[in-house]
């Protein structure tokens, strides 16, 4: 998600309503008639208002219930499948709920670290997932998660915002400042480079394994090293250096900063860092029962793997923030839509998968760059689409019917390929030991 702007949105209503340096987080209920005040204690007083806030604050709290029952589920060894559809169930509200605590925690800590904080735990999920996964070993299933959520940013998100904003627009010229979508772009392209040179090396190597998986997984965390630089780079850029080409999507709350300081946090700080750090630990608990059932639930299901971890993961793990885009879309405010389709692809792209490669090498795994022919060949044409359907400053639904198709036809060819997780990839995926490549 953009970390740059200063004006805070309403999800549900579209309007601008706070000075806050986040996004406001979506499908929260209005406020109800407080009914907390014949509570006798003030400390449970306190705590049932919170709850009220946080769990039954939001439309997605019809959701809740699935997480005890994932816990119940492993608890008493139900099927595998049941324990990892309740787990991705749950993990619908709780990344929505995330990003509201993130929200209020930066209402005290200011624009810059409150931007910061927020741009990483809107990925939370994700990285969870990944953390998980690389230390059972599981390369192929970090790998295609992390794929995954940034073809959805690129294709579903931000085509569906072009396509929803097109259509809800249809007498209007929709314009964007394309400035921040040309930075994300190349941020982009260098990560994509980064991960096909891998690619062409095995192939160019094909007869010597042995050297090629060596001199591979030197390419690969030397590139993770320039990627991390090259994303600390973007945020000198974004947030100090050239903060003016980010701040056109804050313009349109320029005459009415008198009442938006006005605006407060709903919960304390410190009852938002707790409830923080209680989400966040739940969610590294479902994240674990996802990673340790996947293959269960592909072979019950009759789904690859792929299917599970590119599609599935980012559109549960995403879906609040993708809805958020889509309303953005509506209101004919496309800057912010490019912000939080675009800034989470680039994070995730430049930050999280490089990141990923260079804990790996810390606790001795194998982890390199190359994320297989088919996985790369879709991440490049999403890239491209993407950089293409931007490059004029302007949109029309036609563009994010277009993106939106393609995201459908990934999906499709992962959809049908029932190769065994194991000998998916026989490049990145093939057994080195304990772990995988």
């Amino acid at each position: 998600m953009s970390m740059s702007s200063s004006v805070n949105y309403d999800l549900e209503n579209g309007e601008i309503v706070k000075s806050s340096p986040v996004v406001k987080s979506l499908l929260r209920t209005r406020s109800q008639t407080d009914v907390l005040s014949s509570v006798r204690f003030r400390i449970l007083r306190s705590f049932l208002a919170n709850v009220r806030i946080v769990i039954l604050g939001t439309k997605l709290f019809l959701l809740f219930p699935a997480i005890p029952m994932a816990f119940v589920a492993h608890y008493y060894s139900f099927r595998r499948p049941w324990v990892f559809a309740l787990s991705l169930i749950g993990l619908t509200p709780l990344a929505e709920r995330l990003s509201f605590l993130t929200e209020q925690i930066a209402y005290f800590t200011g624009p810059t670290v409150g931007g910061l904080v927020n741009a990483t735990c809107g990925n939370a999920t994700e990285l969870i997932i990944a953390m998980f996964a690389l230390h059972q070993r599981k390369i192929h299933v970090l790998k295609y998660s992390l794929l995954g959520s940034i073809i959805s940013n690129l294709l579903l998100v931000l085509g569906s915002s072009l396509l929803c904003g097109g259509i809800a627009n249809l007498n209007k010229e929709q314009k964007f400042d394309h400035k921040q979508a040309d930075a994300n772009s190349l941020l982009l392209l260098l990560g994509l480079l980064c991960q096909i040179l891998p690619v062409l090396f095995n192939f160019h190597n094909a007869n010597v394994p042995k050297l090629q998986d060596i001199a591979v997984l030197h390419l690969s965390r030397a590139s993770s090293i320039v990627m991390l630089i090259a994303y600390v780079a973007y945020l000198i850029f974004q947030l100090k250096t050239h903060t003016q080409l980010f701040e056109s999507q804050e313009e349109e709350g320029a005459n009415i900063n008198e009442d938006l300081d006005k605006e407060t946090a709903s919960i304390g700080f410190w009852s938002a860092f707790i409830w923080l750090c209680a989400m966040t630990i739940t969610i590294s608990i479902l994240s674990e029962y996802i990673v340790g059932t996947i293959e269960a639930a592909s072979e019950t299901w009759g789904i690859s793997v792929s299917f599970i971890s590119i599609i599935l993961l980012p559109i549960v793990g995403n879906a609040a923030e993708h809805a958020g885009s889509i309303i953005f879309a509506f209101k004919n405010k496309l800057d912010i839509s490019l912000g939080v389709a675009m800034g989470s692809a680039t994070q995730i792209s430049m930050f999280v998968v490089p990141l990923c490669v260079i804990i790996a090498w810390i606790m001795g795994i194998p982890m390199s760059l190359d994320f297989g022919l088919l996985e790369t060949g879709c991440l490049a044409f999403s890239i491209l689409l993407t950089a293409l359907a931007l490059q004029d400053g302007s949109s029309h639904y036609l563009k994010g019917v277009t993106l939106a198709l393609a995201y459908i036809v990934i999906g499709a060819c992962f959809f049908v390929q029932h190769v065994p997780f194991d000998e998916s990839n026989n490049n990145n995926l093939a057994p080195v030991g304990n772990a995988v490549i």
